[in-house]
């Protein structure tokens, strides 16, 4: 599926490794996936960039075959915040200080903390379907609960950052 990439598996934190591929050259852009997909999602947009980036698609914690740690009371373990740590860090161990990043949904949420949280590692970003939490909760109500129970489960997980 991902013809001349390589499969990598990096340690990055709290014994977390992050799985994914990678190709390309030219500046480093991070592609991150969204809520319930795995790097695979990226297979058909990949091969498109190799010739300007070089292109790292990994799979978020939790998903595809990076490590999936055992979560706590307090959520830490996913919270978007900790998720956007281990992208420093594998960027960093790839050999990135900066670098461009595009996500989607979940993925999105992450590269926003990476945004806010590690401004000077991100050169642009860009962020794919994702809606803006507070309009989200204050447009929410039962009926939409009740028939989107996954996605306010999923919305609810924004508020583990702190």
């Amino acid at each position: 599926m991902f013809e001349g990439f390589q499969i990598f598996d990096i340690p990055v934190q709290d014994d977390v490794k992050i799985h994914g591929v990678r190709s390309g050259t030219g500046p480093a852009l991070l592609l991150l996936h969204g809520f319930p997909q795995t790097h695979h999602i990226w297979y058909k947009v990949a091969p498109h960039l190799t010739a300007n980036y070089n292109v790292i698609i990994p799979d978020l914690r939790g998903y595809g075959q990076s490590s999936k740690p055992k979560g706590s009371e307090s959520h830490r373990e996913y919270a978007k915040s900790t998720m956007a740590r281990d992208f420093v860090a594998l960027m960093q161990k790839l050999g990135f200080e900066e670098f461009y990043v595009c996500a989607h949904d979940r993925g999105a949420r992450v590269a926003h903390k990476l945004c806010i949280d590690f401004a000077p590692n991100v050169k642009k970003a860009i962020l794919l379907d994702i809606c803006p939490t507070l309009a989200m909760f204050e447009q929410t109500s039962m009926l939409f609960a009740k028939a989107y129970w996954h996605v306010s489960i999923y919305v609810s997980e924004s508020f583990c950052d702190h």
